[in-house]
């Protein structure tokens, strides 16, 4: 299964040097390859030793001098204790990394006369089996002296008798043996097949190689072992298996054929895993995810072999070394080996998943299932072995991968993740349906136009804070005529505005766009942002400011020929702008939003906000749910008025602003009495289970500075008027919205709060009254601190389960 997955991966585009390694890091990205290529390079690395030290005990057994040997076959003559070993290790790694040195051309006549042998030998094995009668091998294993097994030739009582388990103690660990136990073992004889992609450097060409070697080693051992494993049952009892080791050479026509096949296909096995191991660390060192601590492995010579890399991977197999028999650290080889089989298989089904077009690989012969089959196997099988060994080596990669997160330098490989994410964000937002939509599930989706974002950062954290969890995207427009430009600038500025988020640690999406006036700019922002059920309903805005407020008063022609204004979204990119923004368009804009029913939040003096200030203090959020432009209204619970709630909860419930009150100010008239609303607003907020304190505000001497309380000339004139409130905007006094925002700042002597929220009215249907409408909602939030005026459209609270 895993042998398909490299296939499949390995025809899909050019190959570089590090074979498993350079796969799974381009296919699942620098974080993941980078810690499964460390594994890998150690599972070499102990593999090597493993080898050598299989060589040791088969030289030992041969010519080794101990008591233990007197009887066997062989010349034994070589002193045998552990220190003994080691030597006979070191010397036998010494000539792996001088046949490695040289390079891998001599490596491949090497590996190749060595399989000449090998196969010689595996001829003789075979032949072995018919022509050799049947006999009896006196066994000398150190326990017993008198011990015999038998060769019976092909015979069906001896299959039945080794058809079933029967484990018995290790020779080594002395511990029983299992099927795990022996899988560990055996597995090893296996990952070999990886030897081919591992040089994939080193490769001609290796998407042609690699699926066809591969591919062939792997039938080719299948069908060998099977074979030998079969012939082996059917032939030789219990006896001489479970006490000779060295029995195929007991049955050989000629017994110094097995001995040569057996040095040599360890001494290859070995090399194998030595300069794959090299390879694979100067992959890692040549795309510089461990930094300076990698570097010298990235030196190579004339001749493109990478010497300081075989160097250090042979030091770390001597250490290896020191283990001292094969079976001790056969568990962990194998386990190392399984967990890098998996991540290929997880590659290739990453890249299966996440549908990319450009994932084509010219090998067909697999599936996604087919890589899920290999990674459930590796893994069962890692847990089988050794759970211990296999939690700590995932342990041990998890942390490699989450210090490369954080070290490792960006690489322009692309991110598989990417690929998936997008594949299940579409089928996820195909199924969500705005027809579905209920206010039960309602949270703000707000889409905050800014301009220069350096100069707002306060408005952008704060907004990051109010959309409690909801979409947020950041809306620019830039002045300019397409038709004059090259090239669409907005592609330039992208990755400053994404950079900008973040630096800020908020969660955004960037909208830019072109057009020639900021309110055609803003429009297409409030038409195109967002994807299917994902669209903002919340549009934020800072507020329109001037030199001094009372240009404001001013007619729209003296605006027009007055300059350019400081507007907080209307500057172009992250540069001075050089429009004409005039206070007409600024609420021309507002109009606009509410028209295609987006509630409108006007962000006041959010330079002075502190965001933490909040955190670890007793601070309040004020807000005053009463149109204070139409104090006739008198109502509490408008559509409006129940947003401006909802928002204060909203903030109220994010983490940061938890410890902060709400406080709601009720405006009454001492005519109108205070019992019956406060009991009435408690009531409310009990149903809308939102927690704040009522303050009460009475305001006699400020509502009686307002248009409707004031003795009307002409009676019909005043009841139409009254009608037609557009007209009466026109009517609010200086005197009463200075008194209002006095009342407002008043409050301040309980405790100042750390954002206001406020009732925003919906601009006038008489276009030409827009400026004053302005000039009214300023002269209101005058001095207020950070404020905010809001008008909400549509239904967002409920009192339903």
């Amino acid at each position: 299964m895993t042998v398909l997955s490299v296939c499949a991966i390995s025809t899909n585009g050019a190959l570089d040097a590090g074979g498993a390694y350079y796969m799974i890091s381009r296919a699942l990205g620098p974080e993941f390859g980078g810690s499964i290529g460390i594994m890998f390079f150690l599972a070499n690395v102990c593999g090597s030793a493993l080898y050598i030290l299989g060589l040791v005990e088969a030289i030992v057994d041969m010519f080794g001098f101990s008591p233990d040997q007197e009887g066997k076959h062989g010349l034994h003559v070589l002193p045998q204790s552990y220190w003994y070993e080691f030597l006979y290790g070191t010397v036998l790694l010494l000539i792996c990394l001088l046949v490695c040195l040289v390079g891998a051309s001599i490596y491949a006549k090497a590996t190749f006369l060595i399989f000449i042998v090998v196969m010689v030998v595996l001829i003789t094995v075979f032949v072995s089996f018919f022509a050799v009668k049947e006999r009896t091998i006196f066994i000398n294993n150190g326990n017993n002296s008198n011990l015999t097994g038998n060769f019976t030739g092909f015979k069906l009582s001896t299959l039945k008798n080794n058809l079933y388990p029967s484990y018995t103690t290790d020779y080594t660990t002395k511990k029983m043996m299992t099927f795990a136990t022996v899988f560990a073992v055996m597995f090893n004889g296996c990952t070999g097949i990886m030897a081919g992609s591992n040089m994939s450097g080193d490769l001609k060409n290796p998407s042609y190689s690699i699926p066809r070697g591969t591919i062939t080693a792997v039938i080719f051992t299948y069908i060998i072992y099977n074979l030998l494993a079969l012939m082996t049952c059917c032939t030789c009892d219990r006896t001489l298996l479970l006490n000779d080791y060295s029995f195929l050479r007991d049955i050989n026509i000629w017994s110094p054929f097995v001995t040569i096949g057996i040095y040599c296909s360890t001494l290859s096995a070995s090399m194998s895993n030595l300069i794959g191991a090299s390879r694979i660390l100067y992959a890692l060192a040549k795309d510089e995810l461990f930094g300076i601590l990698l570097k010298p492995a990235k030196k190579t010579s004339r001749g493109g072999n990478p010497w300081v890399s075989v160097i250090m991977s042979w030091f770390l197999v001597q250490l290896v070394l020191f283990a001292g028999k094969l079976n001790t650290i056969a568990a962990i080889v194998t386990i190392f080996f399984l967990l890098v089989y998996a991540a290929v298989g997880l590659a290739c089904l990453a890249l299966e998943w996440a549908s990319a077009p450009n994932f084509r690989p010219t090998f067909r012969y697999f599936t996604w299932y087919t890589c899920i089959l290999g990674i459930l196997g590796c893994v069962v099988m890692m847990f089988l072995i050794q759970p211990i060994y296999a939690s700590a080596s995932i342990a041990f990669m998890l942390i490699l991968l989450l210090c490369l997160h954080y070290v490792a330098p960006s690489h322009g490989w692309g991110f598989i993740s990417q690929a998936l994410i997008f594949h299940q964000v579409r089928k996820y937002l195909l199924m969500l349906d705005v027809r579905k939509d209920h206010v039960k599930f309602w949270r703000p989706q707000v889409l905050l136009l800014v301009s220069n974002p350096y100069n707002h950062q306060n408005l952008i954290t704060f907004t990051n804070d109010l959309k409690k969890s909801g979409l947020f995207v950041l809306g620019h427009v830039s002045l300019d005529e397409l038709d004059t430009l090259p090239s669409d600038p907005l592609q330039t500025q992208s990755d400053s505005w994404l950079q900008l988020v973040d630096e800020l640690e908020i969660k955004a999406f960037v909208n830019l766009t072109l057009s020639d006036s900021v309110r055609h700019g803003a429009q297409q922002l409030l038409f195109i942002s967002g994807l299917g059920s994902m669209r903002p309903n919340t549009v934020v805005l800072g507020f329109y400011t001037r030199s001094t407020p009372e240009e404001l008063l001013k007619s729209d022609e003296e605006l027009e020929t007055h300059g350019s204004s400081s507007f907080t979204f209307s500057a172009a990119g992250f540069k001075p702008s050089r429009e004409n923004f005039s206070p007409w368009e600024y609420v021309a804009i507002i109009s606009d939003s509410i028209k295609m029913s987006k509630n409108v939040v006007l962000a006041r003096y959010f330079s002075e906000f502190n965001r933490y200030s909040v955190r670890g203090k007793e601070t309040y959020i004020d807000v005053w749910p009463l149109n204070l432009l139409r104090p006739d209204s008198t109502a509490y619970v408008d559509t409006c008025s129940l947003f401006l709630l909802q928002m204060a909860c909203v903030l109220n419930m994010v983490r940061s602003w938890k410890k902060a009150t709400l406080r709601l100010f009720l405006c009454i008239e001492t005519e109108s009495g205070l019992r019956g609303q406060e009991v009435k607003l408690k009531q409310l907020l009990k149903d809308l289970r939102i927690k704040a304190s009522i303050q009460t505000v009475v305001w006699d001497s400020v509502v009686a500075l307002h248009w409707h309380k004031q003795a009307p000339t002409d009676s019909e004139a005043s009841e139409e008027a009254y009608l037609n409130f557009p007209n009466n905007s026109s009517r609010i006094s200086n005197d009463y919205l200075h008194a209002v925002n006095q009342m407002i700042l008043g409050q301040n002597a309980l405790s100042p709060p750390i954002v206001r929220f406020l009732y925003l009215p919906r601009p006038p249907a008489d276009t030409s009254v827009y400026t004053r409408f302005l000039h009214q909602l300023e002269t209101i939030t005058r001095n207020l601190g950070p404020t905010l005026l809001i008008h909400g459209t549509n239904p967002v609270t409920s009192t339903e389960l």
